[in-house]
């Protein structure tokens, strides 16, 4: 049975998600759009995409595609969907979704149609009159942009990003899928040493550990398709074997995270037992401004307070200056994500990349530094000159 599949990312990921299908799944069907992936394949594909999709928020199957300007056209479009094919005779089917620069905007409106010509279809299947919706959950979503309806159903449940070895977390956590991004983009592989001084809930090590190791991201979580008697069994064994085959244990791998919290040490060795790489990461407290980076060889991540959720900006701008003055002059590679748009300024050396990145809603830049320190460029002001009060 051929699927049309769409997994949503956040945005600026569209390209590694695709790259992930294209070349980890092997898929030749994928297109890139802003915000999404689109591809096809079966019902193992379906399977695979929720256990191994580093960097993807979720897995629909885009169950129709039509003109929806109207009410009647919106219900007849959702009626013409062949559910009993997909729904069994207690599934529960809630609708959410969301429109944009069409006629139909009003959601509970859209909601209510969706819901009543799927019950309207599925009582013409089952010859039933009402549906108690006690069995296995089937999440409808709809989008509607520019007068074009699509409508899917949820094959993930929790989102992807919620891999199950992070029940608890620190203040401003790092979204798992940026992490894992974060990582593929300085193409970590477990060859070399990574450090991470602002470790908080022991994202950015644990999703390179899990990288390093081939370990898939979704083998510690449950689906909501697992629970679907459409969907055939075999096809999350054959892929939970698959997974399990291709994990690398034996390799030791030199990955560090630190905080200047204890309480976020402990949280994130539990992260990482949970996550199954607990033997291969260590953690330890620490001051940040107190490495001595220029001893280190390897990769730095680091996602520090923007001061947005932590200290205030002025606070996270005066630690970027003391990390200019320490990591800045180290032979490590560094990848910096804040929202700060003023951090080279007071880092004090102008990054060899940028790449803007959402955490969730928030807006970010991926700030990279690669080139050997000899070369690093240092930040000059166009205009007023060197910054004051910054670098003295």
């Amino acid at each position: 049975m051929k699927l049309d599949f769409c997994c949503p990312t956040l945005f600026g990921l569209e390209g590694i998600v695709a790259d992930e299908l294209r070349f980890e799944g092997k898929l030749e069907d994928v297109r890139a759009e802003n915000g999404r992936v689109l591809f096809s394949g079966d019902w193992n594909t379906l399977a695979w995409a929720n256990l191994n999709l580093r960097c993807a928020e979720r897995v629909l199957v885009r169950v129709a595609a039509f003109p929806a300007k109207t009410f009647d056209q919106l219900f007849e479009g959702v009626r013409a969907v062949a559910w009993e094919e997909w729904l069994p005779k207690d599934a529960a089917f809630p609708v959410k979704g969301h429109a944009l620069d069409s006629a139909l905007h009003s959601i509970p409106d859209c909601q209510k149609i969706i819901k009543k010509a799927v019950v309207n279809r599925l009582g013409q299947a089952y010859g039933l009159h009402w549906f108690e919706e006690t069995g296995p959950k089937f999440q409808i979503q709809f989008s509607i942009m520019h007068d074009q309806a699509e409508i899917f159903l949820d094959t993930s449940g929790a989102g992807l990003h919620k891999r199950g070895y992070r029940a608890n977390a620190n203040a401003a956590p790092l979204r798992e899928t940026l992490a894992a991004a974060m990582v593929k983009l300085a193409r970590f592989r477990g060859r070399e040493p990574l450090l991470d001084p602002f470790c908080g809930s022991g994202t950015i090590p644990i999703e390179a550990a899990l990288i390093a190791q081939r370990r898939a991201p979704g083998l510690t979580r449950a689906f909501e398709a697992e629970k679907w008697p459409c969907m055939p069994a075999s096809a999350w064994s054959d892929a939970r074997a698959a997974a399990l085959e291709r994990i690398v244990s034996g390799a030791e791998l030199d990955i560090c995270g630190s905080d200047i919290d204890p309480t976020c040490v402990t949280l994130s060795q539990e992260n990482a037992r949970k996550a199954g790489v607990g033997e291969s990461v260590r953690f330890t407290q620490a001051d940040a401004t107190q490495i001595a980076y220029r001893q280190h060889t390897g990769v730095l991540f680091a996602n520090p307070p923007y001061g947005e959720r932590l200290l205030d900006r002025e606070q996270a701008q005066k630690l970027y200056v003391q990390m200019g003055k320490s990591a800045g002059q180290s032979e490590l590679k560094q990848y910096f994500l804040t929202s700060d748009p003023e951090f080279e300024r007071f880092y004090g050396y102008r990054a060899d990349k940028r790449r803007k990145l959402y955490n969730g809603m928030l807006k970010c830049d991926l700030y990279m530094f690669f080139k050997p320190v000899q070369v690093r460029k240092k930040f000059v002001e166009k205009i007023t000159g060197r910054p004051k009060n910054v670098h003295k």
